[in-house]
């Protein structure tokens, strides 16, 4: 069984994508502008970290754009590998969007909030390079699209990973208490981190260090 990847999110700066990348991780996670949650930082910030990445690292530009066209030019602004669409596209296809910029990987987030996720991810799946669950809400007033530090139905997950056919990452709640259990349980391609290595806003060696020991437990 191949080793599962790690995503440490909500980078602030190339000090945290420095440490996240020497800890063993195999992509950082870059949060754009959202409704709502941690992390966020301005796009010139972004390039910059992206810039400065070494070329095996996956940088995931976290965008809560719904347009294909703005999505487009937000990811030719930041440079950065991989788009991780957390809403769903009210504009354009996804054909449009691999057409437009050929290289980039697509990551669309799934928010497990009930049954009904299942069969969006399944109808999803085909179209883009992987899928990322998670346990936001884009059904609010105001949307909650990441980072919330809640878990979510762990089976419905297991579900998605067994028969979608595609790359999945495992995020929402996770630290290095459950992220075994949650690989042993689910077994997704990767597993992805924002409060669970944090300590009042900031990456957190030890934090860092216990969660990755914890996905190599598991894999072991």
């Amino acid at each position: 069984m191949k080793p599962t990847r790690i995503k440490i999110c909500c980078i602030a700066d190339r000090n945290e994508a420095r440490l996240a990348v020497e800890a063993g991780a195999a992509a950082i996670g870059l949060v754009s502008a959202m409704p709502s949650g941690p992390g966020v930082i301005s796009e010139e910030r972004i390039a910059a970290i992206t810039a400065d990445l070494p070329p095996a690292v996956g940088s995931f530009l976290l965008t809560s754009r719904a347009s294909v066209d703005e999505i487009i030019v937000q990811q030719r602004r930041c440079g950065a590998n991989t788009l991780q669409l957390v809403d769903r596209l009210t504009a354009g296809t996804y054909a449009e969007l691999r057409a437009a910029l050929p290289g980039i990987t697509i990551v669309q987030v799934i928010h497990i909030t009930g049954p009904e996720a299942l069969d969006e991810a399944l109808r999803v799946a085909p179209q883009v390079h992987g899928l990322l669950l998670d346990s936001g809400n884009p059904n609010l007033p105001v949307k909650e699209l990441g980072g919330t530090g809640r878990t979510h139905n762990w089976e419905i997950s297991r579900e998605i990973v067994r028969r979608c056919g595609r790359p999945v990452f495992l995020a929402g709640g996770l630290s290095a208490d459950n992220v075994g259990a949650a690989i042993r349980m689910v077994q997704p391609y990767g597993v992805d981190v924002c409060s669970g290595v944090r300590t009042a806003g900031a990456l957190d060696q030890a934090k860092l260090g216990a969660f990755v020991s914890a996905v190599r437990t598991a894999d072991a």
